[in-house]
This record gives C-alpha cells, structure tokens and sequence, in this order.
C-alpha cells in the first residue's frame, strides 16, 4: 500500500513539469520572435533617427565676421534674428574654461552617450526623497539639444525628446564637435550667445586666454542668463561664480586656495560694446561675398584702431560737419594695413556713413611733386636750379600762389617745398600735361577731367578729380622708387607691383623724396623721418596731407561730405598734424627713406652744368632768348629702343649717342646725372652701369632739351 502511494506521488510530480521537448519547443518559438521584435525596434529607431534628425543645420546660424590679417575680430554682424553669435570653438577658448565647464556641468562628459545614468538616478533619487527638483541631470549633450531646437515649456513630452536628441547629436558628432555648439550658442543674457560674445562683451577681449575668475563667470552664466546678468544683478553674478568655483576646487580642477581667493575678485558691472571697427570696409566685404561668414582683410587692427582713433579726434577739433578719412598701405605689396573712411561712421551730423576714401575730390597742390619728377627726369632742372616765382600769364591762364605773394627767384626744392604754384605750372607747361595723365596712368590712376576737356595747366593745382586711395597708390608709387603699385581693395591679395614702365625713373623719384623729406613738420608736431606734402582745393573744400617713409605711405583728407567750404581749411593746418598723428599712434616703426641710387647726386648751384643753373622757359613756353637753331634732337638711340650692350653677361659695351640741331655745347644726362664731359660734338658715348630701363638726355646752351628712353639688355 505505501509502495502505491509513493508511485503515486512520482507520478504526480512527473505530470506537473511538461517533458523536455516541449520546453524546448517553446524556446524555440520564443527567441527568434523577441529576435524579430528586437530587430524590428532597432530597425524602427534607425528609421526614426533616420526621419527625423536632429536639426544641426541651424546650429549654422551665426554672426558674419570681418577679421584682420591674423585672425583678429574687427568687426561683427548681429544674426538675422538680432543675436550676436560668433562661432567658436575648443581651440578658441582658454582650455581651464573647458576644464571648468565639464567639472561643473557634465562630470562624465567624455563616457557618457548622451546621457549620464548616474545623474539620472541621482536627480530622481533627491526628487523623491525630497519632493522636488534638487539638481538636474542634464548633460552637456542634452543642453545642446536644447539650444538648437529650443521648447517652449517644461514638459516630460519636452525633456524625452531632449534625451532623445542628445542621443541622436551623439551619434553624428564627436565631443569636440557638441563643445564646439555650445561653446557658440550658449545663452549669456540679452541678445549675446556663445563665450566669445559673452568674453568680449564682459572683458573686452577674446576668450583665448581666462583669468579663473573670467572662466567661471562665463561656466555660471548660462544657467540662469537673465537673473544673472552682472549688469543688472551684480550678487547673482557673484553668487553663481562662487558655486562654480567651489564645484572645481572639489573636483581638484583648481586649488581650494585659488577658489577662495578668486571668489573676492570683482565682477565687471558694465557690459562692453562688441568690436566695430572698419565699418565701411567690413560693410564692403559683406556686400562682396554675403553668403561667406569670416572675410579676411589685409588691415592690421592695432593700425586700425589707432587710425580710427585719430581721425575721430581730429574731426572733433576742427569742428562740426568736419569730416577725415585715411588710407595707411604697405609699398612694398600694396596692401591696405588701415582705412578710414569717416570720422565717426555713426555720427550723422558728419555723414558718418559716407566712405570719403572712395569719393572723388579736387587733390589741391598734391600732384607737384610728379610734375618736378617729370622735369628732374627730363634733365630740365636740378634740384637748386634757379627759377621764378612772379605773376605769369600762361595764354589766359594766370596762376597765383595761395598766399597771394611772390618770392622771386627761388631754387626748384624750395618751390617745391612751398608749393609754390607758379614755378609748378611752368614746369608743367615745359613738360606737358598730357605727358603727366600718361604717367599717372602708368599707375592705374585716372583722373577725372571736366567733361570734353583735354588735360591742362590746371591739373596741376588740382583741376581734376581724385580719390583717396587713387592719390596714396600714385604716392606709394613714388615711395617705392618710382615703380608702380596697385592697392589691394583690403578685402582680397589683388595688390602688388604693376608691370610696365615706371611713374617716374628711380633718380627722379629719389629726388622729390629728398625734397619733400624736407618739408618742416607741421606747428607741435615732431620730425619722423617721413616725407611728405599738403594740398588744399578751391573754396577751402578740401585739405589734404600725404606722407611716406621707406615702407609705408599714409594718406589723409579733410573737409565736409556734402563739399560744403570750411572757411581757413588748409592741407598745412588741418590734415598735416593728422597725418603726423597718424603715423606717431599706428605703432609702426619709421623705416628710413631709401638710399640715392647710383647717378643721384644733389649739387650745388655753382657746380650744376650752366643750362641747369636757371630755368629758361618763360610763361609762354618759349626759351627766353632769341633762337635761330633748332632744338636739339636725339636721333640714335630712338625713343624705346633696345639696345645688346652685354648687361647680363657682365662685360659691358659702350652705346654711342647721336643728336643733331641745338647749340653747342652739349651736356648729356643719363637718369637724371651728368655725364663727365660738356662736349661740342654730336657724338659721344655712354658706358652704363646696369641693365634696365634708362633715361638719355642732351642740354644744349640755350637750355633746350630731348630726352629718350631705352632699355639695356
């Protein structure tokens, strides 16, 4: 009997457990299905991430920017929506304020994938036991998400579509990348997102290189961005810096000593205006290429500023409506290193807007100096050559000097130094005027004439139009020895020397130089090694002042937009003193003026040949004494020949020179320097000292003379 129940009893157990076969039947069932469901959630979540990215494309909304040749902010645009946001990235900021950030905000920043399990659980952990939020769980990930695609309320609905975007935003971006977007959107109060906005808002400088402090200000102000703007909560701001510094100090970011000490350190209370400078240059640049977010200029921002600075004074003392605009560029490669284009761009009482270095005005008296490098290279005059300054009458054209006086008999540098307007307009009546257009276009400057009229003697006191930037390219040229340069826009590197033949030979530019290097500074300013010349227009419209030295050249005009007059408005009294300014506030170092060049030679009166001891051409043109003969006239070489003398291999041949007519005897010049000997014969000869271009010209007795140009191979 208990022999059956036992049997029972097995029997029992052995029907409540179904046989093997059947538990492995029903794995079978069930694993490839939780397979299929598994597969067919991942295929649905790479759908849906798929269908629906993260919006990053907006992430691409920034303020355009206007740098300077190395990099440097000059000026910024506000975004379409009014948002000054300067893209920035890891590299841009001083790495103690990523270190800063990461141990305040995201601890696991570099393990987690978006989410931080930990702090998950601990937020919910404290929501439970307390009742309410006590920290967040938010990682850096999660906040970007945020900033791109901002919510409107705080709703759970909200905070899972963050999760899942910082998921997506994983997976598409490396760490580096999501810093780099929150870096640049995040929220510092007003209209100003990302810590470069926020750095030079606060402290008036980039974000490369932090104080402590500095760093955790800008850690502590996203958080609450309005409440704790320094500006308007000043103990908020305090606050919230010391909790950011005390998280750090646990974290062993910095020491707690460092912590304590910089807790103490105050807070700027005013907010800075962001970087504006070149404004009508920063404007062109964007007009040029409005799709391109960062334009490289060829400024130079300590120039700039310096420059700005100046004119921006210089205006205030010469009075209301006064306007001054400056063009500083380089000779040797033509690039713009600092424009001005008004006195103040957001002074509407001077037109602020308007860009003067662009407009075309009369340039005064600022053209002589290519008129006397036309007469020196010609072998008309030397520099203490004799001529007159007395009233002469040019076939009805009757120039006066500004002061209304005469001088007399005066040497040529001192006529140029005075500016002078009567010796002027005779040398270039003896030159031609036509002849100084041609130079100028040599350049790639063209001068606006009135309408239907052909070049004049007035051109030489200003009887055309030119711009600023046309009149500093003309004297970069003459700085840079008498070879072209064209001036970049400051926007791209179209600048550089301009091939084709120069402004003026090399001995002749080298002479002006000397001269205007001459010229005593203007009344409290102090000798800089620099030369230079004044113009001022009819009317007293405009003032003017150009100067060089061995590297740069600076042009400066003064008057009013509207080319109202400004009554006793000189190119001497007004733009001179800025000019100087300039030059002493730009911080550039004067490089000296280049050394004479073989052939320049600067002789006295008693030791010039007899035909360059007095300028012979009367008012008329005609030579002042009675002329049977005819002109002399170079007749070998011609005009733009070119001539195989042996320059490139060394042993050079001499070129033999011939002319016919004038009157005996004969001084020959080659650029501008006497040859040895006055001669009575038509032929002579002439050994030069180097290839190139080069300049021949015959003085008979009675002063007349032909010049030719050759080039020696």
């Amino acid at each position: 009997m208990l022999e059956r129940r036992r049997v029972r009893r097995k029997g029992a157990v052995g029907a409540a457990h179904p046989p093997a076969s059947r538990l492995k039947a029903t794995v079978l069932v069930t694993l490839p299905t939780a397979l299929v469901l598994a597969g067919l959630a991942v295929l649905g979540l790479e759908w849906a991430d798929k269908a629906f990215p993260p919006p990053l494309d907006k992430a691409e909304d920034v303020s355009a920017e206007v740098l300077d040749k190395d990099g440097h902010l000059l000026r910024a645009f506000a975004t379409k929506d009014g948002r000054w946001r300067l893209k920035t990235t890891v590299g841009d900021v001083d790495p103690r304020f990523v270190e800063l950030l990461i141990a305040y905000e995201d601890q696991r920043f570099r393990e987690h994938s978006g989410i931080d399990p930990l702090a998950l659980g601990r937020a919910a952990l404290q929501f439970v036991t307390n009742g309410r939020i006590v920290s967040g769980a938010s990682t850096l990930s999660m906040q970007v998400a945020r900033l791109i695609e901002p919510r409107e309320r705080r709703t759970l609905a909200a905070k899972l579509l963050q999760v899942a975007r910082a998921i997506q935003i994983e997976r598409r971006l490396s760490k580096n990348e999501i810093l780099n977007l929150y870096l640049t959107h995040a929220p510092y109060g007003g209209n100003l997102e990302g810590v470069r906005a926020a750095s030079l808002a606060w402290f008036g400088k980039e974000p490369r290189r932090l104080s402590v402090v500095e760093a955790a200000l800008l850690v502590a102000l996203p958080q609450l961005p309005e409440k704790r703007r320094p500006d308007r909560n000043l103990s908020g701001a305090q606050a919230a810096r010391k909790r950011v510094l005390a998280r750090a100090a646990v974290a062993r970011v910095i020491g707690e000593g460092e912590a304590e000490r910089a807790a103490t350190t105050a807070i700027p209370a005013r907010r800075l205006q962001l970087p504006a400078h070149a404004a009508h240059l920063a404007e062109a640049a964007l007009r040029k290429e409005p799709k391109v977010l960062r334009h490289q200029t060829t400024l130079r921002r300590d120039i700039q500023r310096a420059l700005e600075d100046v004119a921006r004074e210089g205006a205030a003392r010469l009075g209301p409506r006064v306007s001054v605009a400056m063009v500083m560029a380089d000779v040797r490669t033509g690039e713009i290193v600092g424009e001005v284009g008004s006195a103040d761009y957001f002074d509407a009482s001077r037109s602020g807007w308007i860009d003067m270095t662009r407009i075309t005005r009369s340039p005064g008296s600022t053209l002589k100096p290519f008129i006397y490098g036309l007469a020196f290279e010609e072998g008309l005059v030397a520099q203490e050559t004799i001529i007159e300054d007395r009233p002469a009458d040019f076939f009805g054209y009757r120039p006066r000097n500004f002061d209304m006086t005469y001088q007399g008999d005066v040497s040529v540098r001192q006529a140029l130094q005075l500016s002078l307007n009567v010796p002027a307009i005779r040398l270039l009546d003896a030159v031609g005027p036509a002849r100084l257009m041609v130079r100028f276009r040599r350049a790639e400057v063209r001068p606006k004439l009135p309408p239907n009229e052909a070049p004049g003697l007035a051109i030489g006191l200003g009887g055309v139009g030119i711009t600023l930037r046309e009149l500093v390219q003309l004297y970069a040229g003459l700085a840079n020895r008498g070879w072209p340069v064209r001036l970049g826009d400051g926007i791209e590197g179209k600048a550089g020397l301009i091939d084709g033949e120069p402004i003026l030979s090399t001995v002749a530019a080298w002479h002006v130089a000397d001269i205007l290097s001459g010229v005593l500074p203007p009344a409290g300013s102090r000798q800089r090694g620099i030369a230079y010349k004044t113009g001022t227009s009819y009317g007293y419209r405009d003032a003017w002042s150009v100067g060089f030295d061995g590297r740069h050249v600076l042009g400066v005009w003064v008057g009013r937009p509207d080319n109202g007059a400004v009554p006793g408005l000189t190119g001497y009294g007004a733009a001179a003193p800025i000019l100087f300014e300039g030059f002493a506030r730009s911080g550039i170092a004067i490089a000296p003026l280049p050394d004479a060049p073989g052939g320049a030679v600067r002789l006295s009166q008693a030791d010039l040949p007899i035909s360059q001891r007095r300028f012979s051409m009367t008012a008329s043109g005609l030579l002042s004494a009675s002329i049977r003969e005819a002109a002399p006239q170079i007749v070998f070489p011609p005009e733009g020949a070119r001539v195989e003398l042996g320059a490139r291999g060394g042993a050079m041949m001499p070129l033999t020179l011939k002319l016919q007519g004038g009157r005996a005897p004969f001084r020959w010049l080659a650029n501008g320097r006497p040859l040895p000997d006055v001669t009575r014969r038509r032929v002579s000869q002439w050994l030069p000292d180097g290839g190139g271009y080069s300049t021949l010209t015959v003085i008979d007795a009675l002063g007349r003379a032909a010049s030719v140009r050759v080039f020696v191979d």
